[in-house]
């Protein structure tokens, strides 16, 4: 009777964790949030948990509540460090140009400000990107990486055809157009971000030293052939082609990811 007791205590306790992880308003919670000044802009950013860092950086026109499924696992054995990304969620940026180096920079310095020498990260889809330019610029910054979702170069060798031909016929039908709102051109700087960008080669991987885990769906918007070429050429590097998943494999499948990319981070490195 003890033990069944026991067993239906932490049960309950299980299930209240996970009620109150629901209620959490993630990139909207000011009991965890804040705003530092980096690199000419103010960046909010949450912090959950304790332990070794982790950085989550997200995707093309996402934030920080694009990880609500990822950062209660995690918190629980890492300090989680999620922002929103520069001209993304609550951190403006009114200024016309972006890039993904822009943004690997803003992490890194974030890193500094929060006087945090180095951590795991977690990127995906345009924070996979980042993720990747972060280690390459950056290698002090990182531990190791986990990428999900990203390319190196914007054209249909990379993405597939279809996203690529609807993105050419939204360039090619707005790029006369007059935007005069923030909003406006806002979502037009994001648009080109990811029409022109990354511009990533094969051999800049080579510089990326820390130990990598590569995800991609193996339906995912990123061709199956790019995730692989990603992988083969980081040096020391891991693939994972996610079963019945789409671009969203941390939401799809986030038990499993969660799980996957906790282990990968744990464990030793064991060379291929």
């Amino acid at each position: 009777m003890k033990n069944i007791f026991f067993t239906v205590l932490l049960q309950l306790l299980v299930l209240t964790a996970l009620c109150q992880a629901d209620k959490i308003p993630y990139g909207n919670n000011p009991a965890n949030g804040n705003f530092y000044n980096v690199r000419g802009i103010k960046i909010y950013c949450e912090i959950y948990g304790s332990g070794q860092p982790l950085l989550m950086i997200h995707g093309n026109g996402g934030s920080i509540a694009s990880f609500k499924n990822n950062i209660p696992y995690f918190a629980k054995k890492y300090k989680v460090i999620v922002a929103d990304s520069r001209s993304q969620g609550k951190s403006k940026d009114i200024n016309d140009s972006l890039s993904f180096e822009m943004m690997a920079d803003d992490e890194a310095t974030l890193l500094a400000v929060l006087h945090i020498d180095s951590a795991y990260v977690l990127g995906w889809s345009d924070g996979g990107i980042n993720a990747l330019l972060l280690a390459m610029r950056h290698p002090q910054k990182v531990i190791k990486l986990a990428s999900t979702g990203a390319n190196l170069w914007p054209d249909s060798t990379a993405i597939i055809p279809s996203l690529w031909k609807d993105e050419k016929a939204t360039y090619d039908s707005s790029k006369n157009k007059t935007y005069t709102t923030e909003q406006q051109k806002n979502d037009w700087k994001l648009f080109l971000l990811d029409w022109f960008q990354p511009n990533i080669s094969l051999n800049d991987l080579g510089s990326i030293k820390c130990p990598s885990l590569i995800i991609g769906g193996d339906h995912d918007l990123i061709k199956i052939e790019h995730t692989v070429l990603i992988y083969q050429n980081i040096p020391h590097a891991y693939l994972w082609i996610v079963p019945n998943s789409g671009h969203g494999t941390l939401i799809e499948h986030q038990d499993e990811f969660n799980k996957i990319v906790d282990d990968f981070f744990s464990t030793p490195f064991h060379s291929r």
